[in-house]
């Protein structure tokens, strides 16, 4: 049974910065085809991604966080990042981890991965 668990969540104010972390098991993602991704919702709107990468290295973004934002793995530890700068008080979101172990080429916005995890808090003041 594949788990995510995500961490890093906080608040910080406008211009801060955050690196979320998402420790998968259940299953490896050294040497295997996969995708993972973050996800957000803020409150009263619904779940949009933000960022995505595969097992080859291709990262996605929504447009809205390009430049600021950073996805990130480490296989061997089978951890996904996301680092974010320059938080804006509209990145306020429960920010999700998701994994689709066995696909590849995942952008941003695909929302129908297999696994999520419970998700983490982020709160930006301004």
């Amino acid at each position: 049974q594949v788990q995510l668990v995500e961490y890093g969540g906080g608040s910080v104010q406008a211009g801060g910065s955050l690196r979320l972390s998402c420790v998968a098991s259940g299953f490896s993602a050294r040497g295997s085809t996969y995708c993972m991704g973050w996800f957000r919702q803020a409150p009263g709107k619904e779940r949009e991604g933000v960022a995505s990468c595969d097992s080859d290295g291709r990262a996605s973004y929504a447009d809205s966080v390009k430049g600021r934002f950073t996805i990130s793995k480490d296989n061997a530890k089978n951890t996904l990042y996301l680092q974010m700068n320059n938080l804006k008080p509209e990145d306020t979101a429960v920010y999700y981890c998701a994994a689709d172990p066995g696909v590849a080429g995942c952008p941003y916005y695909f929302i129908g991965m297999d696994y999520w995890g419970k998700g983490t808090l982020v709160t930006i003041s301004s």
